[in-house]
């Protein structure tokens, strides 16, 4: 038997990590248990990066009410977690009488769940927003916006880590039982634990493990969603995203700019049962590119720079009709455990506003101590290439490993890499310290870095060749020496 914790948290992305996160404003005893070797490495890293305006959601529900109020303190968030986040607006499209009659309707939608500031505009008002978008009006969101997911969640994880929360990683969550005085055995393939709380933020895992809790009956259906990442010559066409008008399940395939100044185009929504499949079709990016290209007519091939998906877990019913988010405690089949179940867009722009409400829920049943010593503030890695050249100057006197590019698409300099092989959640995969520094990112996707990295990876971490995995367990970045020693 392994540590007992006051609660444990099944999953630690972006949902995960929120929770995590809030719950060490109390006096509790936490543990997550993460099956990847990273924080970010499914839905919380695979989305459009987007910060919702909160028109997109049915009145009443709880993803349009937690998506308002996240939208709302993203700012608060971004400035005290040190994540990159920036309020640029959304612009909805269209052309015919149909849309503007269904861009009417989302924007009264909207002020009914508190979204600020939307507004129609006409084309000379969209084109002065957007020049390049298609469109002969628009709805405009001011308050949407964009971040970097990768940096948000790893902020999330790191400020509730400094909290006293441990990470578990390569955990992943086999078993769970419950003993006769009321705690929870959890049993993962590194061995049990055990705790008074669970918490079921394992996202696309969530039915399974709503099963284990005794919970059963939720249908968990994927929506795989496949992108393309545009080279940053684009970045200046696109200041804000850009969107169809929405159907009722369904935002449409839109473009995206990036905090980076690259473009994202999707995504698509195929219904998929494979959770672990991430690969993209040659079709589907050509039905993206040309589905996007209506809107934005600026889409070459040759700007392409790498595609990727995600997959998000969307909770149906018989009908197979998309259901609420679903936060609970069922206390008749499984007493202190807190399920959440169907976390899927809205979910980055939610997240915190998740976490409060579920431990709203454990507050009902239990008084909560305050943590006097919750800090809530954290500080990220400095990005070197976005420093004023007086500041350049000073980091690199102070410390020269500044002075040398590893990335030379991002300028990424190796102080920056070593910080990130050193960061406080003790990641060492190659994609871990890509996420934290965007080396690998731009143009060339690691033509000149990549072996770079593995060999301060190697060097750092006191790793064989043969260790160092690019992300998951097997995926080894060398299977061995090319020649022997001479």
């Amino acid at each position: 038997m392994k540590q007992r914790y006051d609660v444990l948290i099944i999953g630690g992305g972006m949902i995960g990590s929120a929770i995590a996160r809030e719950m060490s404003r109390y006096q509790l005893r936490i543990g997550v248990l993460e099956k990847n070797l990273d924080v970010c490495y499914e839905t919380s890293g695979r989305n459009s990066a987007v910060v919702h305006g909160g028109f997109a959601y049915d009145e009443g529900t709880l993803k349009a009410r937690l998506c308002v109020e996240g939208n709302r303190i993203m700012g608060d968030l971004a400035r005290e977690l040190d994540f990159p986040f920036l309020r640029c607006g959304k612009v909805l499209v269209g052309n015919t009488e149909e849309d503007m009659e269904t861009l009417k309707r989302t924007l009264v939608q909207g002020e009914k769940n508190g979204s600020q500031g939307l507004e129609i505009v006409d084309e000379d008002r969209l084109h002065e927003l957007v020049p390049a978008a298609v469109g002969r009006f628009a709805m405009y969101s001011p308050n949407s916006g964009i971040l970097e997911p990768f940096k948000y969640t790893i902020a999330l994880a790191e400020n509730a880590h400094q909290n006293g929360v441990d990470y578990y990683f390569d955990h992943e969550v086999t078993g769970i039982s419950r003993e006769e005085d009321g705690s929870y055995q959890v049993a993962t393939i590194q061995g049990d634990y055990r705790c008074r709380w669970v918490v079921n933020a394992a996202g696309l895992g969530c039915g399974k493990i709503s099963d284990m809790l005794g919970i059963k009956g939720y249908r968990i259906i994927g929506s795989k969603g496949d992108y393309i990442i545009l080279d940053k010559r684009t970045g200046p066409l696109l200041p804000m995203p850009v969107y169809p008008v929405p159907s009722n399940t369904y935002m449409g395939i839109h473009v995206t700019n990036t905090i980076d100044g690259n473009v994202t185009i999707g995504p698509n929504a195929d219904l998929v049962d494979n959770f672990e499949y991430y690969g993209v079709l040659q079709k589907n990016m050509d039905y993206l590119a040309e589905s996007a290209s209506r809107i934005w007519p600026h889409i070459n091939r040759g700007d392409y720079i790498r595609n990727y998906s995600g997959i998000l877990p969307k909770w149906v019913d018989e009908q197979g009709t998309i259901q609420d988010f679903r936060i609970e405690i069922r206390d008749d089949l499984a007493p202190h455990a807190i399920n959440l179940v169907g976390i899927e867009s809205p979910g980055l722009t939610a997240a915190v506003p998740i976490a409060r409400y579920a431990i709203g829920l454990m507050k009902d049943r239990e008084e909560l101590k305050e943590n006097p010593d919750f800090n809530p503030v954290r500080k990220g890695i400095i990005r070197f290439e976005e420093q004023s050249k007086e500041e350049q100057a000073r980091l690199i006197q102070e410390n020269p490993d500044y002075g040398e590019v590893i990335c030379r698409c991002e300028k990424v300099t190796r102080a920056e890499i070593l910080q990130a092989i050193h960061n406080p959640l003790g990641v060492s995969t190659m994609a871990g310290i890509k996420y934290r520094t965007r080396a690998m990112m731009g143009r060339c996707q690691g033509g000149y870095c990549q072996m770079r990295l593995e060999q301060m990876i190697e060097e750092e971490l006191g790793k064989k060749e043969t260790e160092v995995l690019y992300a998951r367990q097997g995926s080894q970045v060398l299977m061995g020496k090319v020649r022997g020693e001479a």
